[in-house]
Order: C-alpha cells, then structure tokens, then sequence
C-alpha cells in the first residue's frame, strides 16, 4: 500500500442548505482504513508524480478565523515554523532524485509570520521552481513590503501570491475573519498590486449564489479598486466550497470512480505532498493529505535526504491517508472527492477544496 491514499465523498449540497436540515454523520462510516461500512473496498490514490510539494511554515496566524480547517490562530503552534535549511534539505532531495517537481507551496497559518520565508521563497525561485504563497495579506505580509517588492523584482515571474478573500463584501468576509479584516486586506492586496505580483484570490462558495454571480462581484470589486484581474480565470479566482464535518456523506468505494467519471489521478494526492513540522518534534514529516496535518496515521514520520538511511523520501510517503478512518468533510457543491482529501493549498492547474 505504499503510496496510497484512501478517500472520501463529498455530495453536491446547496450551500444555503440549514445545518439542521442533514443529518449527522453516521458513526459506523470511516472506521476501517480499507474498507467501508457496509464491507466494500475503500478507494484509494497513488502518487503518480511529485508535481507540487507544499510547506506549512506553522500553525500561528495573526488572526483566528470562524472555520478555519487546520485552526490557526495567533497561539495555536501544533505545527512549528519550519526552518530554511528544512525546507532546503527537500529541495534537495528533489533533485537528487531527479523529481519531476515544478511548483512550491507555501500554507500556514500565515507564512509571512514566519521569520525565514523570504529566504525561503528566493532559494525556491533561484532554483527555478514556480512558488505560490497563500496569505491574509494583512500586517504580517505588508511588514515585508520593501524585501518582498525586491524578491518580485529579480525573480518575480514565478512567484504568485494568493490572497484569502472569502466575498466580494465586507460584510460575508468579516463575517468569517472578523471586524476590521476587510480593510487590511484590501490594502494588501493594493500593495501588491502596485508592485505588480501576479495576484491570486481565493473566495468561498458558501453564500447560496452561483459561480457566475461570485465571479462577477469579484470583477466588480477590483474593477472599483482600479486593479487589473481577470476574475473569469479559475486559476486567479478559486473558489473553494464550504466543509462541514459534522453531516454525513457517503464513503467512496473504487467503484465511485466510474460512477463520478474521475481518475484517481485526478485528486490533489496523486501529484501533491507536504511537509509540516509537529510541535515537539525532531525534524519534518511528510504528509499525503494536507487537511490531515495533525493526523498521526497521515505522514511517513521519520525522513532523511539520505538515501541509505532507512526512512521515507518525499515520494515514498504517507501509506494510508488518516481520511479514511475519521469523519470526512462535506463540500457544499462538490461531487468529487472530499475536501478531507484534497488541499486548502494546492497548485493552479487543479482546483483545490480550501485555502487556509
């Protein structure tokens, strides 16, 4: 089972649907690693190629937000910062191994409260990978203007920062990130637009209106903060729907492939890893499911860029997705594979369930 990930479904479900109205989730479901409740086999993904390794710089925000999947906070340090010569160390593994990876993610938390991320964002770049930063853009990122408008300047035509907006409104955005959120991070995204960063947004589908309304309130915003974005590109403007992990959903079986016409090459497991630091602990582990990081069933545990050392490199991780034998989340219109499953953080050529 080396390689493999077990998952989940999420049913499509109208995101105004009251939480009242679904029933709880059912207690026999998610149990058994490999196979479900009524004893059928549990479908699960191998990684087919490294394609994206992400790096959670730690748990600690600047904010605490209503739902928050991995529940950072200003004092939840559950996963520590990790260091520059952690995040080299895979770096270099990478291409010892001659891995076919091409883009690096950067999630938290905040990783702009991590004091080593810019020398993090500019070893990546000077190796030539794309890197993607999700961020609030809020006081941790905006005390980094002058170095960060640097990094844009020499390296900047692979970096992409992505910035958690949860609505075109003030009001459903603080709603979910709290009073005063709105307008320090509108003042972030300014200044990175006026530095010229390629500019991602990452909204949430949990309003009860439709794709087209959601995309065009988003053009309207920037149009009215004088911001050139194309807010019709799914790559630019993700939308990530709602997860609830107290509803009950079905567990998907390897027959749900053929019945939801998905490969399991589809899923973000299949081209994605990530490295987090558990509090505590000696050095990083490497997760298959980045909405498992506290999962101790998730990750490889011990890991050396060492070939000879018995332990698991980047692309022999994680053997069994904790997914599968605890309660899923349920996306509110998806019908694809669970949230629980697929990255808050992820890359731009496939979209993501949830942004921190």
């Amino acid at each position: 089972m080396d390689d493999m990930v077990t998952t989940t479904l999420a049913p499509a479900r109208p995101a105004s649907t009251p939480s009242s109205a679904r029933r709880p989730l059912d207690p026999a479901k998610f149990r058994d690693p490999m196979v479900t409740a009524k004893g059928e086999r549990r479908a699960g993904v191998r990684l087919a190629a490294l394609r994206t390794l992400w790096f959670n710089t730690g748990t600690l925000c600047n904010i605490t937000c209503r739902n928050c999947y991995i529940e950072s906070s200003p004092r939840n340090d559950r996963l520590a910062y990790l260091s520059l010569a952690e995040v080299t160390s895979y770096l270099d593994e990478i291409a010892r191994d001659g891995l076919p990876t091409e883009e690096i993610g950067f999630t938290g938390g905040e990783p702009f409260m991590n004091p080593e991320i810019i020398a993090m964002l500019e070893t990546c770049l000077a190796r030539g990978f794309k890197a993607l930063v999700l961020t609030n853009a809020m006081r941790p990122m905006q005390r980094l203007t002058a170095p960060l408008a640097d990094l844009n300047r020499r390296l900047g035509a692979a970096l992409t920062i992505r910035v958690s907006l949860d609505h075109y409104t003030r009001e459903i955005h603080e709603a979910e990130r709290g009073r005063r959120s709105w307008e320090k991070t509108i003042a972030g995204i300014e200044i990175l637009a006026g530095h010229g960063f390629n500019l991602a947004v990452a909204g949430r589908a949990n309003t009860g209106e439709d794709e087209a309304t959601l995309r065009n309130g988003y053009a309207a915003l920037f149009r009215n903060l004088g911001i050139a974005f194309h807010a019709q590109d799914p790559a630019r403007l993700v939308l990530f729907p709602e997860m609830d992990a107290r509803i009950d959903v079905p567990e998907i079986t390897e027959a749900c492939w053929g019945i939801l016409h998905k490969s399991p090459d589809d899923v973000m497991c299949a081209s994605s890893r990530m490295v987090v630091k558990r509090k505590g602990a000696a050095r990083p582990a490497v997760i298959a499911c980045t909405l498992l990081p506290y999962e101790p069933n998730s990750s490889s545990g011990r890991r050396s860029p060492t070939p000879r050392v018995r332990s698991c490199s980047i692309i022999r991780t994680a053997p069994s997705s904790a997914s599968s034998a605890a309660p899923p989340a349920a996306a509110a219109d998806a019908a694809i594979p669970s949230p629980r499953c697929r990255s808050p953080s992820t890359s731009t050529s496939m979209p993501p369930a949830r942004q921190r």
